[in-house]
């Protein structure tokens, strides 16, 4: 059995290192392009692999060279690709330009991405996984209809509503976890997040709105997990940072595969965070995740800093 279904984008990253990002109007010089296989999609199923996940992939690539590298890409990281079709549109690409800190400014366009449809999520036997990723570089109704899908099967849905955009409160009460970074907090929320306190103040509000379980990522500050009566901040691990391009996604694989590693990913009634053990169960969880996230920072390109089990336990011991 698949524990993991990831419906989501593939995308071909198009990354140049420049000194800082350009200002309107102003060209610079950067360093040589460098093209790197990408998605988020495509991202969190190679992270959760590289973890030990059994994953399926599902979405759209073009009928084009990069649709023939990404999928190559996948298969050549054991990555289940008989759900992904080819598509007459061009392949998704992203335009991502990393400056001296390491963080970077990303153009999309979603080419193939932006034609995965419901009925595409309605050929997916859902009852064979544990688990399943969705993220919003594939468009909110093919989305919604993959989370409905998941929860008619009794499997969980982990949700990472990135890139930022409104969301129907309908799609929020699917997941069993929402996974929101602070800028993405910010505008579901309308309310500013920029540290721990405001992040708690933000995810309450996700909360009134019908979400389950929220896990706010915060950068070199960590992560803060919220629920009904119940919110824990989890510290990070300090790196010296390379490229921030994968680090959500890094995270969002290791806290998937740290989740279904429990019970295999059977939702009971006993799986709230008012349960100890389960509480305990997530806090563990979360802080596995630190340590892929804080790791991916450390290499450059997004799946090419994607660490593998035995990296991440090396980390930990470490530190």
């Amino acid at each position: 059995m698949e524990n993991i279904l990831v419906v989501g984008s593939l995308n071909a990253d198009l990354v140049v290192r420049a000194p800082r990002f350009p200002q309107p109007g102003e060209t610079i010089s950067g360093e040589d392009l460098q093209v790197f296989p990408g998605g988020k999609g495509a991202n969190q199923a190679v992270a959760a692999v590289r973890l030990g996940a059994k994953v399926s992939m599902l979405g759209r690539v073009g009928r084009d060279t990069f649709g023939d590298f990404l999928l190559d890409n996948l298969k050549a990281n054991h990555v289940n690709t008989t759900l992904i079709q080819r598509d007459d549109a061009s392949t998704g690409t992203a335009i991502i330009v990393v400056d001296a800190d390491g963080q970077n400014s990303i153009v999309l366009s979603p080419g193939a991405n932006g034609k995965v449809s419901p009925s595409d999520v309605e050929s997916a036997s859902f009852s064979t996984f544990s688990l399943l990723l969705l993220q919003l570089e594939i468009p909110t109704p093919t989305v919604l209809r993959a989370a409905q899908l998941a929860r008619q099967n009794g499997v969980r849905v982990l949700l990472n509503p990135a890139p930022a955009k409104e969301l129907p409160d309908e799609l929020i009460a699917l997941a069993d976890f929402i996974v929101p970074n602070e800028t993405e907090l910010s505008l579901l929320t309308g309310t500013q997040v920029n540290d721990v306190s405001s992040a708690e103040a933000a995810a309450k509000k996700l909360l009134e709105r019908g979400a389950q379980n929220v896990i706010v990522t915060l950068g070199s500050k960590g992560a803060l997990i919220a629920a009904k009566d119940f919110t824990r901040h989890i510290p990070s691990y300090q790196v010296n940072v390379v490229d921030t391009t994968a680090a959500g996604d890094a995270f969002i694989g290791g806290f998937a595969v740290e989740l279904i590693g429990r019970s295999g990913g059977s939702l009971t009634p006993a799986d709230s965070l008012e349960n100890a053990s389960y509480a305990k169960h997530i806090e563990k969880a979360v802080r596995y995740a630190c340590a892929c996230g804080a790791l991916a920072c450390t290499k450059f390109g997004a799946q090419p800093s994607l660490p593998n089990r035995f990296e991440v336990e090396e980390f930990r011991a470490r530190h």
